[in-house]
């Protein structure tokens, strides 16, 4: 639903009714004239660091987004939880972006008739900003650059009664568009605060993707995703473990008809180097309109 206030303060409401992932999610977005947007976010994403887990051009989908099965950890910050979001106004092709959680007591999602544990976590916080400067240079006009980061609150041991340090996460990158074509580097970290042996310290992760507009119908893309695991402990099996998604894309419209397709490869899905774990895929989708 969408509708617009007497001062001009325009507002949409989304809610998805589904079963346990779905159910109940949605998200309440209010357009100020003059303040910005402030949302109220239940786990669909998109606010504080949330919206740039993975943002290089595409022809379709991310490298990792077409039925590939990575496995990978994504930099979400608070927008795995309950949360309010706000972006500003730009200013001077600058926007910045808050968001917080204020209770991100439970991470898991709920069983019907069930009910939840508390996850150690106290209140999250997001910021972001993304400039677009051209510095009065034409060809500087399509580059847009962002840095972020999310610090969640940790509270107790963890196993082996050591203390854990607070959650938190980076984000920062580019695209540059020029003509037809457009480029893109991200880099992203989460640091975990554990401290005992064996369970994950830290994600380092890094994206890199190009995108070519053949013309207003036909698109096509090169994208790759690496994702590093390391565990704490010089003992820890599969102390740092590598991940790896690259895919080409093909995406063509003509009128009411999208025709997609998508070549992908995974290495050392969810982190394990098991012959089993290393796949490829073809995606297909068409779609008409009517």
């Amino acid at each position: 639903g969408s509708g617009e206030l007497d001062n001009g303060t325009a507002f949409t409401l989304t809610v998805t009714g589904a079963d346990q992932m779905g159910y109940t999610s949605g998200s309440i977005n209010i357009a100020t004239p003059s303040m910005g947007s402030f949302n109220i976010n239940s786990r669909t994403g998109g606010n504080g660091i949330g919206g740039h887990d993975d943002k290089m051009p595409t022809a379709w989908e991310e490298s990792w987004g077409h039925g590939m099965g990575s496995g990978f950890d994504f930099q979400k910050g608070v927008a795995s939880s309950m949360n309010i979001g706000w972006t500003s106004p730009s200013f001077m092709g600058t926007t910045l972006k808050l968001a917080v959680a204020p209770g991100q007591k439970n991470a898991a999602f709920i069983n019907d008739k069930a009910v939840g544990g508390d996850s150690g976590n106290g209140g999250a916080y997001d910021a972001l900003i993304e400039i677009k400067p051209s510095f009065g240079v034409d060809a500087l006009s399509g580059l847009t650059v962002w840095a972020g980061g999310s610090e969640t609150e940790q509270t107790g041991t963890g196993p082996g009664g050591k203390a854990k340090g607070d959650h938190q996460e980076v984000n920062a990158g580019f695209t540059f568009a020029y003509g037809p074509v457009t480029v893109g580097f991200q880099k992203m970290g989460e640091f975990t605060g554990s401290q005992t042996a064996g369970e994950t310290e830290y994600y380092d992760n890094e994206a890199f993707g190009i995108s070519f507009n053949v013309n207003d119908n036909l698109s096509i893309s090169y994208g790759e995703f690496e994702s590093k695991r390391h565990k704490v402990g010089s003992g820890a099996s599969d102390k740092t473990v590598t991940g790896q998604t690259e895919s080409f894309q093909i995406a063509y419209t003509m009128g009411g008809m999208s025709l997609k397709l998508a070549e992908g490869e995974v290495s050392n899905a969810s982190y394990s180097t098991a012959s089993a774990n290393d796949h490829d895929g073809r995606t297909i989708a068409l779609s008409l309109a009517f």
